[in-house]
């Protein structure tokens, strides 16, 4: 437990005082229908950006969150938005004991979220296209950040934080196998990873109520090279009450390869998005 010392410190920041303490790096919205409104407009706005610019929209997007999906595919179809220029490259997907992708159609698989739920509800007039959208391939590690650099790099990388700082699936190192350094780490690249305990605990509760056994151990994720190289990076909190401390860690704790979030506060283009219950506060 930690008592004293700058972390535990930042640890007794109260919600309303955060913002201040986070020194630019902190947006709080009042709730979660909020955040994921404010997700979706970062979305449309960077492909509005793109198309004011004469360029493609390139970005990395998560799931998880997901509550802003809705809204961005409402807006983008009453709104007529464009879409034959967007690129979008999904963070992550889990992958079986084999080291190979769930099945798209299994509820947890993240391409079958994102093929669904987006693409599949976006008016095709729009101009979006499969051939646009990126997954990590387990049995083509290469070929994702291949695909990133063949349209010119990331404007922007969108994603969540995950219970002991991961950023995708950049797991803290574990086991005999975690003994890269710093610098090892901040280099990653697509790859492999086995999920820490902490993360399928998490996973399950949140995504599979709770069906530890039934969760995949593995899965193939976007490596901190990409997402550091990312023009933009915001990380979106929606977590609430488990999501504080992750929160309170993420701005102030120590930059450390054991929490991989804090390795990205270096960018020049980072915030953190949070509603009010995550930062502690019961409504602003």
């Amino acid at each position: 437990m930690l008592r004293d010392g700058p972390m535990a410190r930042a640890m007794r920041i109260g919600g309303a005082d955060l913002v201040r303490a986070a020194e630019g790096r902190l947006q709080l919205v009042p709730d979660q229908p909020t955040l994921y409104a404010e997700f979706a407009e970062y979305l449309i706005r960077e492909i509005r950006q793109a198309i004011a610019e004469d360029r493609p929209c390139r970005m990395i997007v998560p799931v998880g969150p997901r509550g802003q999906y809705p809204v961005f595919v409402a807006r983008c179809n009453a709104e007529r938005i464009p879409l034959g220029h967007v690129h979008l490259f999904a963070m992550d997907e889990y992958c079986d004991w084999q080291g190979r992708w769930i099945d798209e159609t299994d509820p947890l698989s993240f391409r079958g979220f994102l093929l669904r739920e987006v693409v599949g509800k976006l008016d095709p007039l729009l101009g979006f296209s499969t051939e646009r959208l990126a997954v990590p391939d387990p049995l083509h590690l290469d070929a994702y950040q291949n695909r990133i650099a063949s349209v010119g790099g990331v404007d922007a990388c969108f994603g969540g934080i995950g219970i002991h700082g991961h950023v995708a699936f950049n797991e803290p190192p574990l086991g005999p196998f975690g003994a890269w350094d710093t610098q090892d780490f901040l280099h990653s690249n697509t790859r492999i990873v086995a999920l820490a305990p902490e993360t399928l605990v998490m996973n399950s509760i949140r995504a599979n109520g709770g069906d530890l056994e039934g969760m995949p151990p593995l899965a193939v994720t976007v490596g901190m090279a990409d997402i550091r190289a990312a023009r933009r990076i915001r990380l979106f909190c929606d977590g609430g009450a488990w999501q504080r401390t992750v929160l309170r860690r993420a701005l102030f704790d120590v930059p450390s390869v054991q929490y991989p979030v804090t390795l990205l506060r270096e960018h020049p283009d980072l915030q953190i998005i949070a509603d009010a219950e995550t930062c502690g506060l019961p409504s602003v």
